[in-house]
């Protein structure tokens, strides 16, 4: 028998002055049974630093031909393709052909290894952005993650402040690349 996900009901403050975004998010996320909570984090914030009216997450990890998280327009164009992890230059080609803007949200001990490997042919990609989170932020705060939590992020000047009631963290996400 398959194993099934778990189910984290989370509630976010978020208060992004980079981009003028004040709103209460009320999110449900499906932890893949494969998933660590680190990369559910990740999923987590990049949905937050990306929101906008029509942005949902997909079957993930389920799925091989979808992001993470997409956003489609009014008329059923996919708008937006963000991708957590690090994904191989072929499928963000794909991405970068098939939506309007590209997001990758690399992370992991390894991300810096993936971005020497796949970084120069990456970088010949249009409509593509790239960021790194510090493994180190994201296991720290993703310790703090619950199944039903409430959270409050801001984010000033590039810089997540994540806070859970408990404990507070922040996150550094440094942008690798951004196509012209």
């Amino acid at each position: 028998m398959a194993l099934k996900p778990t189910i984290f009901r989370v509630q976010v403050a978020l208060a992004d002055s980079d981009r003028g975004c004040f709103e209460t998010l009320s999110l449900t996320l499906a932890q893949h049974p494969s998933e660590t909570r680190e990369r559910l984090l990740v999923r987590l914030l990049v949905f937050c630093l990306n929101q906008a009216p029509g942005l949902s997450f997909t079957r993930g990890l389920s799925s091989g031909d979808e992001p993470d998280i997409w956003r489609h327009g009014d008329s059923g164009e996919l708008e937006q393709w963000l991708e957590v992890g690090q994904p191989e230059e072929a499928r963000l080609r794909k991405a970068c052909g098939r939506a309007r803007q590209v997001g990758v949200y690399a992370f992991g001990a390894g991300a810096t290894t993936w971005w020497q490997q796949q970084g120069p042919a990456i970088c010949r990609l249009p409509r593509l952005a790239v960021w790194q989170f510090d493994w180190r932020e994201v296991t720290a705060a993703a310790a703090g993650l619950q199944r039903t939590a409430r959270l409050s992020l801001s984010v000033v000047g590039g810089v997540l402040y994540l806070d859970n009631g408990d404990a507070a963290c922040s996150l550094e996400p440094r942008e690798l690349y951004r196509a012209d």
